[in-house]
């Protein structure tokens, strides 16, 4: 038996159990893993909360974590105990002290690398990754929005868009955060809680408009990111903290031919190749220093429930780790 988190029923951070579970032995293709650290993120809520719906209840939520692998499958070649790997996306279920995860979803973790920053920026790196270089290709001379850029996965937009030479543009909410934005390449910030995002967008691009929208707010600002970009601009939707989207007309996009995506970083690495490439310019980054990432806040796994309550009420900036009882750091 391990420790988990787990989920009996949808609702606020007080679902979350500290519970015992048999996570049982690796079958064929499968690696028992002892995790290190596990990140937390955004879609972790929208899973407890149903926003996002679970194959079962309960469930363990959870999809990032780096850990040392325990056990192997019969049959397998490639991976041995005591192989320091980590993953990011499916299967959900990291919340946990052990997990059982197919051998092909994992990577292998350069010895140079802090198992915690890797955990803290698995999921929010790749997604980082698919966002620049397979939704919309950033180039030098591109001008780009991004939304909630002192959060997870918008302060390594910034860095990562900062270092491809793009011009960053960031919405934030808080003084503090306006200030890590900067920190993190953003080359102007837009503070929403005092004027209004679109405005500034348009002042600061003369009236142009931004090539892409990168929104992981959804409901509050999917409108006004639409009024930003520029005639055939790129809107990227990639998460709902505000709620859910209303409906979109077609003429919503007509009037300057604009493309629409809501993709999935599960899609864009579900090829083995795509994943080592993903987490090969991930670890890349970090090992260069063009990604600084920022662990502000570690919780003890157990604790999950205010982990998951401090980041629905942003008091959180940066990554956000879960570090089980006894582990190996």
């Amino acid at each position: 038996m391990v420790k988990a988190i787990r989920v009996h029923e949808l609702g606020g951070p007080e679902v979350l159990k500290w519970e015992d579970v048999e996570i049982g032995e690796p079958g064929e293709g499968e690696i028992r893993v002892k995790n290190k650290a596990i990140g937390l993120n955004f879609i972790d809520v929208y899973y407890r909360k149903g926003v996002y719906k679970a194959v079962t209840l309960p469930f363990i939520p959870g999809s990032e974590a780096v850990g040392v692998v325990a056990a192997v499958g019969s049959g397998l070649t490639g991976r041995n105990v005591g192989d320091i790997v980590a993953y990011g996306g499916n299967p959900m279920g990291s919340y946990t002290e052990e997990q059982i995860l197919p051998a092909s979803n994992v990577v292998s973790v350069p010895s140079s690398l802090d198992p915690v920053i890797v955990a803290s920026i698995m999921l929010k790196g790749m997604t980082a990754w698919f966002l620049l270089r397979r939704c919309f290709k950033v180039e030098p001379g591109h001008t780009i929005l991004v939304h909630a850029a002192a959060g997870g996965v918008g302060s390594l937009l910034c860095q990562w868009a900062n270092s491809l030479g793009a011009t960053v543009i960031g919405t934030v909410s808080t003084e503090e955060k306006a200030a890590q934005a900067k920190k993190d390449g953003c080359h102007h910030i837009v503070m929403y809680t005092r004027e209004d995002f679109v405005t500034a967008v348009n002042t600061i691009t003369s009236g142009k408009g931004v090539d892409v929208v990168y929104d992981s707010v959804g409901k509050d600002t999917f409108q006004g990111s639409l009024a930003c970009l520029k005639t055939c601009g790129h809107m990227v939707s990639f998460g709902q903290s505000s709620g859910a989207i209303d409906p979109v007309p077609l003429s919503a996009l007509s009037a300057k031919s604009l493309f629409l995506t809501r993709p999935s970083l599960m899609h864009y690495t579900a090829d083995r190749e795509e994943l080592l490439k993903a987490a090969g310019e991930l670890f890349a980054n970090i090992a260069s220093g063009v990604l600084r990432v920022c662990v502000n806040h570690r919780y003890p796994l157990s604790q999950a429930a205010q982990a998951h309550a401090d980041l629905e009420n942003r008091k959180t900036s940066g990554s956000v780790v879960l570090i089980p009882d006894g582990a190996d750091l």
